[in-house]
């Protein structure tokens, strides 16, 4: 990368999450249309949708997913 680059990014992590968060989507948005990003999310969502109604997917309840997810972190 580039010395702007690693600059950029360095200046960047500083931020606090939300004003990153922002920052990234800002960036996503410049580089996609909105319509493309809508698209993508959409054929996403029909994807786990069909994974569901075809079986193939693990239901669990948030309870449980919210545990897994805190063992996965700790």
């Amino acid at each position: 990368m580039s010395p702007r680059f690693t600059l950029l990014e360095a200046e960047a992590l500083k931020l606090p999450p939300e004003e990153r968060v922002s920052l990234a989507d800002r960036l996503l948005a410049s580089v996609a249309s909105n319509s493309e990003v809508e698209e993508a999310w959409g054929a996403e969502i029909d994807r786990r949708l069909a994974d569901v109604e075809g079986g193939r997917t693990e239901m669990i309840s948030a309870e449980e997913a919210i545990q897994r997810a805190r063992r996965a972190l700790s």
